[in-house]
């Protein structure tokens, strides 16, 4: 895969954790059990070939099946092998909801034990009734780790609403062996009863994004993975199941059946207040979450979904630089830049200075603004002028230049043996 990318060039530069999903699903497919000690082995020997050919680390997204059937001294073995070899591990971590504490704990522990610093991917206090307070917590729980000399930090996006698969909104236990059976079991009267149930009352194991957005209102459709459903874009889980005179999980699992499981939603779940109380702490930085795509259509008029991949970094700079004032432009400049790379071990990268590489943005302050919406997510920021890889102008007053001057980042424990 990297060769590939050398070979045919890009435009970014570019660096990959290994999942330790990846690792678990290769030995054993999507069971929920856990690994016999051969098994195990099997796994580590998997996550140091990664490491070797130039992992940045292991990451996890221990909400979603098959991750969530990982136990926790299974991760640590596994960070053990990826700590030999220098690298971290991001957590995508189990609950971001009233588990949130527990969740940062495991992640912690995997750390601590794994001998490996800790990133926790989009920290987020995802639960109405803790808004306010339970990010609070986090930051506390975090500095208390690092007071004790325990490398870990953050990073988050700044919007209220998250985004994911409609089947997230599914117990994890009926995604056990795929899609394919999870469709067949959202077909079983029987099952879906049980699955209601469930998101009534809770599973164990499975954190309930539904409840965490505070209910079906708060879930809108935004890929619906089946053209005759498109007409319910943009509205909410509840407006469709009035639509359909169908409870709300019905319409969820029906949607999801009609588009074969493609189907993506926006969860909002978050607030404002959180997202000002988490940017000021020193060790959080800023990431999108988002997948490094393409413009595959016009922006003016591109189907819905998540704005953070377009929108997040100038949001920074524009919303709670220039416009809130809760951070200065340093601070907000070294959250995306010198910091992040501090924390992924990229050498000569994130600083302007003899000997680094010039990844360059060259923007104007008084004019810098995220376009990007959750109606018209594709649309580029203004204010941007022009944006440097490795010394090449990629970007010129808005426009690709076709350079592709990106490099691949490879980890500490590369290997060309």
């Amino acid at each position: 895969y990297f060769a590939g990318l050398e070979t045919n060039g890009i435009s970014m530069n570019f660096g990959t954790y290994y999942g330790a999903t990846q690792a678990r699903v290769a030995v054993l497919g999507q069971e929920a059990r856990d690994p016999t000690p051969d098994e195990l082995s099997r796994m580590k020997s998997i996550m140091e070939t990664a490491m070797k050919g130039g992992a940045l680390g292991m990451s996890t997204a221990l909400i979603y099946p098959p991750a969530s059937y990982s136990k926790t001294d299974q991760l640590v073995e596994l960070g053990k092998v990826a700590g030999r070899y220098g690298g971290i591990y991001a957590s995508h971590f189990r609950g971001e909801g009233k588990d949130l504490i527990a969740s940062i704990d495991e992640a912690i522990t995997i750390g601590e034990k794994g001998g490996l610093p800790v990133e926790i991917y989009h920290l987020k206090a995802a639960y109405q009734p803790g808004w306010g307070t339970l990010m609070k917590q986090a930051g506390e729980r975090i500095e208390a780790a690092r007071a004790r000399g325990l490398d870990v930090a953050a990073d988050m996006y700044l919007y209220t609403a998250g985004g994911t698969g409609l089947s997230a909104v599914v117990p994890a236990w009926a995604s056990e062996g795929g899609n394919a059976k999870l469709m067949e079991r959202l077909n079983d009267p029987a099952i879906r009863a049980r699955l209601k149930s469930e998101i009534k009352t809770g599973s164990p194991g499975w954190w309930n994004i539904v409840e965490a957005a505070g209910g079906w209102e708060q879930i809108v459709l935004v890929v619906a993975g089946n053209k005759d459903n498109e007409r319910f874009l943009g509205k909410n889980l509840a407006q469709i199941a009035k639509e359909w005179n169908k409870e709300p999980a019905d319409a969820a699992f029906d949607l999801l059946l009609q588009g074969s499981g493609r189907v993506s939603a926006l969860y909002y779940m978050m607030t404002e207040s959180d997202i000002e109380t988490a940017i000021k702490y020193p060790w959080l930085s800023f990431g999108s979450d988002a997948a490094a795509s393409a413009k595959l259509a016009d922006p003016a008029t591109a189907g819905m979904g998540h704005p953070r991949g377009y929108g997040n970094f100038p949001r920074v700079i524009a919303r709670y630089v220039r416009e809130k004032k809760i951070l200065t432009l340093p601070e907000a400049i070294r959250k995306m830049t010198s910091w992040p790379a501090t924390r992924m071990r990229l050498a000569s990268r994130g600083l302007i200075k003899e000997n680094c590489w010039a990844d360059v943005v060259i923007f104007d302050y008084d004019k810098i603004q995220d376009g990007a919406t959750y109606d018209y997510p594709f649309r580029t920021p203004t204010g941007i002028d022009y944006v440097l890889v490795n010394g090449q102008v990629v970007i010129e007053k808005g426009k690709h230049t076709g350079a592709k001057p990106g490099k691949v980042m490879y980890g500490p424990g590369r290997s060309n043996n």
